[in-house]
């Protein structure tokens, strides 16, 4: 992937994770990957319509998923695109637990392990601070 693109994607993001809304700057870890939405093993391409940006936990955990089961109703259910799902339909947050409000939504916190004690631990201190976005 060339840089250009990694910036587009970068930017289109705001810095933020498309997954789970952390920004790049809030952790001190990682630099945050590009990461294929349908994962290049599943026929996924490397363009802008497939490509989101998402912290280094979120891109480990979802690796080349493309589904999870909904953790209330066991159901197989895809999980959120950010190209084509609108976040605030399938997330809401509960102080600084991620909440699913769909099926895609819980099978995605679920998978990518979004709710994780470090995850929720460093969202608390954000939340402190102001820096956790509302939405």
């Amino acid at each position: 992937m060339n840089q250009r693109l990694r910036a587009q994607v970068r930017e289109r993001a705001e810095g933020r994770c498309e997954y789970c809304r952390i920004h790049e700057h809030d952790d001190p870890f990682f630099t945050f990957p590009v990461d294929h939405v349908v994962a290049q093993q599943h026929g996924g391409s490397t363009t802008a319509d497939n490509l989101c940006f998402s912290c280094f936990r979120c891109n480990v955990h979802k690796g080349p998923n493309l589904t999870s089961v909904d953790p209330l109703t066991a159901a197989t259910v895809r999980l959120f695109h950010p190209r084509r799902d609108v976040w605030e339909k399938h997330f809401h947050w509960e102080g600084p637990i991620l909440a699913g409000n769909t099926p895609i939504g819980r099978a995605t916190i679920r998978c990518l392990a979004i709710n994780h004690p470090d995850a929720v631990l460093l969202r608390e201190l954000l939340l402190a601070d102001g820096r956790l976005p509302s939405s």
